[in-house]
């Protein structure tokens, strides 16, 4: 029966070892591994710079630095010819733009269509700070003067007890 437990231990502790491996080895599979050659090493932290403010056009929520996407793979390689060949960031910029829209900025400027985007929360949060205000106003209104008829309604009420003051 010893034996047994022991062997069963041996295996467990084979398997989640085998396992342990294999998600690294997958994991290493995941990671984007390219070496550029730079002229200069500014050109470099430019790429690495660019390569996180872009997002690829394929995957929802990553850089093309970070995307294993064939689609990222080519942006990546055009971005290195374009700083090779002497391109500022904003004209890449600007080309990335133009062929894929806004949303390849992780950061996209704050004018034209985006500028919605970044007001709409504010003018949200106004409209309902108006919202409220109105309806505390309405409520804290004071009620209308009541007619001589109706005080003498309420005073005669109280004088007879039904109504405590």
């Amino acid at each position: 029966m010893r034996a047994a437990k022991q062997t069963s231990h041996r295996l467990l502790v084979a398997l989640v070892a085998v396992l342990v491996a294999a998600l690294v080895n997958v994991t290493n599979a995941f990671a984007v591994i390219e070496t550029y050659q730079f002229t200069s090493p500014e050109l470099e932290h430019r790429y690495h710079k660019l390569s996180q403010e872009l997002r690829c056009p394929k995957c929802q929520n990553q850089t093309i630095a970070d995307s294993n996407a064939p689609i990222s793979k080519d942006l990546r390689e055009l971005l290195h010819r374009r700083l090779e060949s002497g391109a500022s960031d904003q004209e890449i910029l600007d080309d990335m733009v133009s062929r894929y829209g806004e949303f390849v900025r992780y950061r996209p400027d704050a004018a034209g269509v985006t500028l919605w985007l970044w007001l709409a929360p504010i003018g949200l949060l106004v409209l309902a700070l108006l919202i409220l205000v109105s309806v505390f106003r309405d409520r804290s209104a004071a009620p209308a003067s009541l007619s001589e008829e109706q005080r003498r309604k309420i005073d005669a009420l109280t004088r007879s007890g039904s109504v405590k003051p």
